[in-house]
């Protein structure tokens, strides 16, 4: 199916004001902590962006929207194998049926935002109890243990809460 450029459009500029969410997020958090935490609540923050925008690409989007799977997908799209094809081409990924009228790279990086403002959210109950190097390591492991799979679950068309009509926005 062919792109439509207006959706194109307005896919891409929401996934910039949701980026644009994160460090308005940091921000916010960083003015309920204690002085001597604020540079490291910022610092969690655009952590955050950098790594999980990585994994995102290596293996969450994948394990979010790769294969048939009722529970999870499938590494079919690691380091984004398949997405980065004919940009004038919609995305053809498991389940949508030539539905998605978007290019494939636009939809992952719509849906990786998502990945990325997640952890942003969790660092704010973390604040001045973790250190960097916990908070790191936790949100490496969560972003593609506990998001990726429960993102498959809701957003893919094979997904089993999709499947029972869960919508989630």
């Amino acid at each position: 199916m062919d792109i439509n450029a207006g959706a194109t459009a307005w896919v891409l500029i929401s996934a910039g004001l949701v980026l644009f969410m994160t460090p308005g997020l940091a921000f916010f958090y960083a003015g309920m902590v204690r002085s001597k935490n604020v540079l490291g609540m910022l610092m969690q923050n655009v952590f955050a962006m950098g790594l999980i925008s990585i994994l995102w690409v290596f293996v969450g989007f994948s394990l979010a929207f790769g294969g048939t799977n009722r529970y999870i997908g499938n590494f079919d799209f690691a380091f984004l194998r398949g997405v980065v094809g004919d940009v004038t081409k919609a995305g053809d990924f498991p389940g949508y049926g030539g539905a998605l009228v978007v290019p494939g790279l636009a939809f992952m990086a719509f849906q990786m935002m998502f990945a990325v403002i997640t952890p942003a959210l969790i660092s704010g109950a973390t604040a001045d109890r973790l250190k960097f190097g916990s908070y790191a390591v936790f949100i490496g492991l969560w972003s593609v243990l506990v998001y990726s799979p429960v993102a498959h679950w809701v957003f893919s068309p094979t997904g089993w809460l999709f499947r029972r009509g869960a919508l989630d926005f």
